[in-house]
């Protein structure tokens, strides 16, 4: 009877399988042809769509962005996001709401936000200026056609979003530290910045790690947040390799070559994920 189990869930089992392996089949097969729907041309071409990723210059500036996104972004989300979680863990009266109410960005979905601050960094009417106008008269700066500005924006808003949740995360493994250990460290006569380097930071640091990876896999595959918010632009300076991708495939109808995209960044993830199973499993022994 030990069969019966396999059988009740194996049209499950079938139905994950095929709608998980028949699209990575496919995608696998058109980045091997030249695919263009409105032409109509569909043949085989092997390696070239590869080849031709790295001598595309939107493609070459859409992946030095996402590098440039991805360790930016993940560099503050390290230091801010520890800074808040501490902040979050210290006794004070309203903490329990301040939690509650931190993590709003976060529920927020990412093409609200985006399309909000949009309109926040305009030079006319947005609320950034605004803001700077009221110390510094007559500000003008137009914040998304400048590519170090609308550049820093995209990040901005990544960070506003996602930050709060890793704080949170990161609080989850400091609510975990025993106060008896900084009590015994204060009477040694450790000060309360020897004691996040000493106990703090060495007691996390496993679980910031850990949280380092499935948000940077996230980061890697942001659309959203950069569609609704630049749509690329200035010109193509804030094109995350997954909105080039987008585009590729639903705009320019290029199926075969955003089908190489996202087979590149598909084996770009699938290294992340082999690290992180790695590095779960080192933690759990």
């Amino acid at each position: 009877m030990k069969w019966i189990p396999w059988i009740l869930i194996l049209p499950v089992v079938i139905i994950r399988g095929f709608t998980t392996l028949y699209p990575i089949i496919v995608t696998l097969k058109n980045s091997l042809f030249d695919v263009k729907v409105l032409s109509g041309v569909n043949k085989f071409v092997g390696l070239a769509n590869y080849v031709n990723v790295f001598k595309d210059p939107k493609v070459q500036t859409s992946i030095s962005f996402t590098v440039e996104f991805v360790v930016v972004s993940m560099v503050f989300h390290v230091v801010l996001g520890v800074i808040l979680a501490l902040i979050l863990n210290m006794k004070f009266k309203g903490r329990r709401f301040l939690r509650t109410i931190v993590l709003i960005p976060w529920a927020m979905p990412a093409v609200v936000i985006g399309m909000a601050a949009k309109w926040g960094f305009n030079n006319d009417y947005g609320l950034v200026n605004d803001f700077i106008r009221r110390f510094v008269p007559n500000f003008q700066y137009d914040w998304m056609i400048n590519t170090g500005s609308a550049r820093a924006a995209v990040i901005a808003m990544d960070l506003w979003k996602d930050l709060p949740f890793f704080a949170i995360l990161v609080l989850s493994g400091l609510q975990f530290i025993s106060g008896d250990i900084y009590e015994a460290a204060k009477v040694d006569g450790a000060n309360g910045v020897q004691s996040f380097f000493r106990i703090t930071l060495p007691l996390i640091l496993k679980n910031i790690i850990t949280l380092c990876i499935p948000f940077t896999l996230w980061r890697l595959t942001t659309f959203d947040l950069v569609y609704a918010m630049t749509s690329g632009g200035p010109g193509e300076d804030t094109s995350l390799i997954a909105y080039r991708i987008t585009t590729e495939a639903f705009t320019n109808l290029n199926v075969g070559y955003a089908s190489t995209l996202a087979v590149m960044l598909f084996i770009v993830m699938a290294v992340f994920s082999f690290i992180n199973i790695k590095f779960m499993s080192k933690l759990a022994d």
